[in-house]
């Protein structure tokens, strides 16, 4: 910014109190005390245009005085509007260079215009021009221009991008944020009102009540389904539950102190029983997730959409080029109807959409089904679960992917040099790229410990699990003669095998093989099914992971992490998939290369372990039939150590110390770790460690509103006995042979004693 105001300027009478100093820090200390000069109109227009050329203000606090002056009550506002052009210009061209300047944050780059307009007021007084209709005492409110509206909206906007502090003042004002969800029943300024909201409300500190919203029914039925899609994107920021962190220890923790200080539910889980209370939501947000759009053919199509994937960093100019079709249309029309915009999209009439390139209709349409398949996603994830389930599988959500899946999801044409990131949803990918990963994160949250996973199936496969069921000689599971076959996948494929044919061709380095292994194991989480597993491995999957695990030189922690837990949940219990197993890996140096894996990170494999042992623990005792190297009990003793060191591999140690217990064996696990505790000079530590963590699990897995059930299911171990082995090894007498206490000499009792209450 120019120096302003020298101390050599000349200055006589009123104005020589403007001259001791900088303007620039007048109205900046002005801003953060609420006192002295608030905006440019209070000073005098001589001096404002004696000094614009030196400070280089480009005559902005001058046309902000002129917008003062002719934006009064009860004027007619076109002379206002002209001056807001003349700034809305200027403006623009730095909003512009922002977005396309190299993804430049507005700390590293400095923009004079949009700064000379907030610290003069600007900001202030649009918000007031925008708001003037409603403190109007008149029962009938004056009606502002929709163009002047849509750039007042726009210049806004131009400075929450450019200018640091612009988007938080905005947010603190609670009335001009839920006024602004008004502005969005007019189409013609719906895109600038919604794209300023989602910018306001992605910085703002405490997350809006929907129920504040006058009329959120009547709005969201106003939407047509173009609207509603871009609505999606604002819904998002006020359903998510902030985020707490990935380090599963101090997320745990983190939980358990949350459950104690909120026992009501939380404002996320509030406004999604507000959206679920507006009639016909979720059958619409069904439509627009399954609405097909024009299969797109010819060579050229590929680098087309290249093209497209390059241009566009966001919606946003796609947006406003579909408003200008949508404009042209409307322009065109000559008395005709329209058609019903609540089936098809608004744009359907519009030459302009005509014109435009097939691969961009697609992306736009790909666009739009992210941000409804997340909403989707996170109301699958609530507390109101089962009823989200019923409505999806009442309105054919599945049935309906599954028809979309060939021609847009998975498209056989999908590039190949996209840089697929890791499995962080806010990274930076392309459209199509973010589209089939919240695709893979809405089937993981739907089929998860849920009865209508086998919806993802179709008739014809049902049939097959039935037939699995009765030649093993066991009862189908109740879920599955349960299961509505109206609402199943129809075709010759169901979703989940279309999923699993995808997930064999995939790169070995493509990160869409973390989110297509959790899609793919939440499918088995839950009791333990036979015939789900054997489903599976006739379609190879096991072979699959093994090959993903020992062959194909994956090094990603992420991925390996996600085909352990599958291989688990695939192997459980399963002796036909413990031969198959064998069948694979059928040498020393595969096999030790498996174990490497495993070892190299238990954390992350620790699922796995817990699902041998306990597979092996049962086998025993059943048949001598399944031999080779996982039966030797190898995979027990090397790796308790380094379990019981991490309260993410908690459970699966007290697993293999549980089936000691049962076969009078505890006492030697302990005496193990103490003497290695010894021999590695460190004694006290490990069992002081253990000690704290099963007070922790007892603090977790007590508390009256943990669902214990997922610990049975999965182990098929009674809950009571977790329960009575936690207690029997947090036992005080230390001459117990069995409690952790009688193993940890007095001098180093309670090392580290308060080390998760941190």
């Amino acid at each position: 910014m120019a120096t302003l105001l020298g101390s050599d300027s000349p200055c006589t009478g009123a104005r020589r109190t403007l001259c001791t100093g900088n303007i620039v820090t007048k109205f900046t200390t002005s801003k953060i005390t609420g006192k002295g000069f608030s905006r440019g109109t209070q000073l005098p227009g001589g001096l404002l245009q004696e000094r614009d050329k030196r400070a280089k203000w480009h005559g902005i606090p001058t046309l902000l005085q002129k917008l003062f002056e002719s934006s009064h009550p009860n004027s007619d506002l076109s002379q206002a509007h002209s001056f807001l052009k003349v700034l809305s210009s200027q403006l623009s061209m730095e909003a512009m260079s922002f977005v396309t300047e190299d993804r430049k944050t507005a700390q590293e780059s400095t923009f004079p215009n949009t700064y000379t307009f907030d610290l003069f007021g600007g900001v202030d007084l649009l918000v007031e021009i925008l708001m003037r209709p409603t403190l109007t005492m008149q029962k009938k409110k004056p009606k502002m221009n929709d163009d002047l509206v849509k750039d007042c909206l726009s210049v806004l906007y131009n400075c929450c991008i450019c200018t640091e502090g612009v988007t938080k003042s905005l947010a603190a004002r609670d009335d001009f944020v839920l006024f602004l969800f008004t502005l969005m029943t007019n189409k013609k300024t719906f895109l600038q009102t919604a794209t300023l909201i989602e910018d306001i409300l992605g910085v703002k500190k405490e997350m809006i009540h929907l129920e504040g919203i006058p009329n959120l029914s009547g709005l969201v039925q106003s939407f047509d389904q173009q609207q509603l899609a871009n609505f999606c994107r604002i819904l998002s920021v006020t359903i998510s539950e902030p985020d707490v962190g990935n380090d599963d220890k101090h997320t745990l923790l983190a939980k358990n102190a949350q459950q104690k200080r909120n026992a009501s539910p939380s404002r996320a889980e509030v406004n999604q029983v507000t959206l679920l209370n507006i009639p016909g939501f979720i059958e619409r947000l069904c439509k627009l997730a399954t609405r097909k759009v024009s299969e797109a053919t010819g060579a050229n199509f590929l680098q087309e959409l290249e093209d497209w994937y390059t241009w566009l960093d966001n919606a946003l100019v796609l947006d406003a080029l579909m408003q200008m079709a949508t404009e042209e249309a409307e322009q065109s029309s000559t008395g005709v109807a329209r058609l019903d915009s609540s089936d098809e999209s608004s744009l359907s009439t519009s030459p302009l959409r005509h014109r435009l390139p097939q691969s961009m209709k697609i992306v736009h349409e790909i666009m739009y089904k992210v941000e409804v398949l997340y909403v989707l996603c996170v109301l699958l994830m609530g507390r109101q679960r089962n009823q989200v389930h019923k409505m999806l599988a009442e309105f054919r959500l599945i049935p309906g992917l599954n028809n979309l899946f060939d021609k847009l999801i998975w498209r056989k044409y999908t590039a190949s040099n996209h840089v697929v990131h890791g499995q962080n949803e806010n990274c930076d990918c392309s459209p199509e790229i973010s589209f089939k990963i919240q695709f893979l994160r809405l089937l993981q949250s739907f089929s998860d410990h849920h009865e209508n996973k086998y919806l993802l199936l179709n008739s014809q496969e049902l049939n097959e699990l039935s037939a699995i069921s009765m030649k093993a000689n066991i009862p189908e599971v109740e879920a599955l003669v349960n299961t509505d076959r109206s609402l199943v996948c129809d075709g010759k494929k169901g979703l989940l095998t279309r999923l699993l044919t995808v997930m064999k061709r995939e790169p070995p380095d493509s990160s869409f093989r973390f989110w297509q292994a959790r899609a793919v194991e939440s499918f088995l989480r839950g009791a333990t099914s036979y015939a789900d597993q054997m489903f599976l491995l006739k379609r190879g999957l096991l072979e699959h992971i093994l090959f993903c695990i020992i062959d194909s030189g994956c090094t990603s922690r992420d991925v390996l992490q996600s085909y352990f837990d599958l291989l688990g949940e695939l192997m459980k219990f399963n002796i036909d998939a413990f031969k198959r197993f064998n069948k694979y890996v059928n040498t020393p140096e595969k096999f030790q290369t498996f174990l490497t894996q495993i070892n190299s990170s238990l954390v992350d494999s620790n699922m796995l372990v817990r699902c041998i042992v306990l597979s092996l623990d049962r086998f025993e005792s059943q048949t001598e039939d399944v031999k080779g190297e996982l039966v030797k009990g190898r995979m027990k003793e090397p790796f308790l150590k380094s379990l019981l060191e991490n309260v993410s591999c908690l459970n699966t140690s007290l697993v293999i110390l549980m089936l000691a217990r049962r076969k009078a064996k505890l006492p030697f696990y302990l005496n193990a770790l103490r003497e290695k505790e010894y021999a590695e000079k460190y004694p006290g530590c490990l069992l002081n460690n253990f000690h704290n963590l099963l007070r922790f699990w007892q603090r977790h897995y007590l508390n009256k509103d943990k669902d214990s059930t997922c610990l049975e299911n999965s182990s098929c171990i009674p809950f009571s006995y977790w329960k009575e082995t936690v207690s029997v090894l947090l036992g005080s007498d230390r001459t117990s042979l069995c409690a952790i206490a009688s193993y940890i000499d007095e001098p180093f009792m309670d090392l580290d004693k308060d080390l998760l209450e941190d």
